[in-house]
């Protein structure tokens, strides 16, 4: 640790002792006691509970261990991030935890932090373009597609030689790092469906590219699926939909029943998922959308929690891949958690019994 940083975290300390905890703003609160120093945290959006859950958690888990933080959420907004972390950089924080919206809008910020001597980790989603990003926490985002391809895979006995099946495609944004990996490791398992016509996607749409819903979007999503069933699903039926989050797949649902599916002759296809957020996993219990992935954010938050406060403390973090994610400019040495697939056999087990929902809130 740099000596001005530790100095930092000890007239931070010192200073906290007189302050009372306070809302600093729009979208943004300090909480917890400063004695280690305060961490500043950028969420990207409240329209996902998953990220209200990621922010609060990261929150509790610094002020557990002894440190103040200052949470901000961008709003899906790219400049309004790139503000709010300059100000987090100007209240002089003494490390940065950020899930960037944009995830290349970073660099001349990130230079401030760098000036400013800030550590910085980059949450969930890889920011690039930049040489100052120096961990990077987040789930294997390639297993995540592969298990949901498995769920496609598995779900219409495509091994056993079934088919063929109609299957339409969707990534996530465009800006977000994740999104190819989700895609890529889906694709590695789907494509030789692909190639020998057990599956066919009646849009033509297979492209990354033709594929990506920006911010996340499930009107967006929902928008493309209305236009798809209606050029290309006219007289046939859609078999699945490999949807890479939760959001998209909720909309995603929205146009299929809308065009009929889930009554009747109709019924509604294999539609995968991520986050298992609350609508998705009520949904999943109601037997429309098929699968989401689960990934206990509370895990990913003391990960980072732990990373920053090691690196504070100037102890080596631990880290699990140092060779698997370029960000155009640097291999950040990395951290990994692994996801894990739920549906209508399982969640009880793997989300109630863990204690990230009770019962009552999947009523």
């Amino acid at each position: 640790m740099h000596d001005r940083r530790a100095a930092l975290a000890v007239i931070a300390g010192a200073a906290s002792l007189a302050l009372t905890l306070s809302a600093c703003g729009s979208g943004q609160n300090s909480e917890g006691s400063s004695k280690g120093g305060t961490i500043g945290i950028a969420m990207p959006t409240q329209s996902s509970e998953r990220w209200i859950t990621d922010g609060k958690s990261v929150v509790q888990d610094l002020q557990d261990q002894g440190y103040k933080s200052k949470l901000v959420y961008g709003n899906n907004d790219p400049k309004t991030q790139v503000s709010q972390i300059e100000n987090l950089i100007k209240q002089g924080v003494d490390a940065l935890i950020i899930a960037a919206i944009d995830n290349k809008s970073l660099n001349g910020v990130l230079q401030q932090a760098a000036d400013a001597h800030i550590p910085v980790i980059s949450y969930d989603r890889l920011i690039l373009g930049t040489k100052n990003v120096d961990y990077y926490v987040s789930f294997d985002n390639d297993q995540v597609g592969r298990l949901q391809a498995l769920y496609i895979i598995d779900k219409l006995g495509l091994e056993h030689g079934k088919g063929p099946f109609n299957i339409e495609l969707f990534a996530g944004s465009p800006d977000d790092n994740n999104t190819k990996y989700f895609f890529d490791g889906a694709m590695h398992l789907l494509q030789p469906y692909l190639d020998n016509k057990q599956l066919v996607v009646r849009s033509g749409q297979t492209a990354l590219n033709q594929v990506t819903t920006l911010r996340w979007d499930g009107s967006t999503a929902q928008k493309r699926m209305n236009g798809i069933l209606a050029t290309s699903y006219r007289t046939r039926k859609i078999d699945a939909v490999l949807s890479p989050y939760d959001g998209i797949s909720i909309g995603i649902l929205s146009a299929l029943k809308s065009d009929g599916y889930g009554s009747g002759s109709k019924p509604l296809p294999v539609i995968t998922g991520q986050d298992a957020e609350l609508p998705s996993v009520k949904s999943i219990i109601a037997g429309q959308q098929s699968q989401t992935i689960y990934k206990d954010v509370r895990q990913l938050a003391q990960a980072a929690s732990t990373m920053v406060v090691d690196i504070l403390n100037n102890k080596p973090p631990q880290v699990n891949s140092r060779y698997g994610y370029n960000n155009g400019v640097k291999t950040v040495p990395a951290y990994l958690l692994q996801p894990t697939s739920v549906d209508k056999t399982n969640y009880n087990l793997v989300l109630v019994l863990s204690g990230f929902y009770t019962a009552a809130e999947l009523k």
